[in-house]
């Protein structure tokens, strides 16, 4: 077995190596800010834990006092979840919820670090089809899910714990752009 300070270096050389990489994200990361920013007071937003706390973010506060703004993750109601799943498939779990609360004009956003989440698929698919606008945050190559948002936020990454790590500074700093950019209005 590898000794800890190995295992640790590993860890940082990797995650070092994966947000370099988010550099190449910057035009895709402004058009999610400004989707989000204008679908906000509209939108419904929703990997699970990280959804959780990015719909968090947006109804109580990210750095500054502001007013709440409409977000829910859909990964969070354990009835609903278990329900859908039982009745219509696991692979429905999300779109089920997009078919029940998605307006168009609403915002999705998706987490999946494969990108081969048939849930998240299917979500984005119902969301196309009831004119909803989506972000997806995606990893390793995008998976079958690539594609099919309005705006793909790709980690290239084959390490799931990188890929979250760099999901959740894109998801911070969306939620500084995004209050910096609701300051202004």
């Amino acid at each position: 077995m590898p000794d800890f300070s190995s295992i640790f270096d590993q860890a940082i050389k990797g995650s070092v190596e994966t947000l370099q990489s988010l550099e190449k994200l910057k035009p895709e990361l402004a058009r999610a800010a400004d989707l989000i920013a204008d679908y906000l007071t509209e939108g419904n937003g929703g990997s699970a834990a990280d959804a959780a706390h990015f719909a968090t973010e947006l109804v109580v506060r990210f750095a500054k006092d502001r007013r709440a703004y409409p977000a829910i993750c859909l990964a969070t109601d354990g009835g609903l979840l278990t329900a859908a799943g039982n009745d219509y498939g696991f692979d429905e779990i999300f779109a089920r919820q997009v078919a029940a609360f998605g307006l168009p004009g609403d915002l999705l956003i998706c987490l999946t670090t494969s990108g081969n989440s048939k849930n998240v698929r299917r979500a984005l698919e119902e969301a196309k089809s009831r004119e909803l606008k989506t972000i997806a945050f995606l990893g390793r190559d995008g998976g079958s899910t690539i594609g099919i948002a309005d705006v793909d936020l790709l980690v290239r990454s084959n390490s799931t714990a990188r890929i979250q790590e760099a999901h959740k500074l894109l998801l911070h700093v969306l939620c500084e752009a995004m209050e910096s950019h609701l300051n202004q209005m």
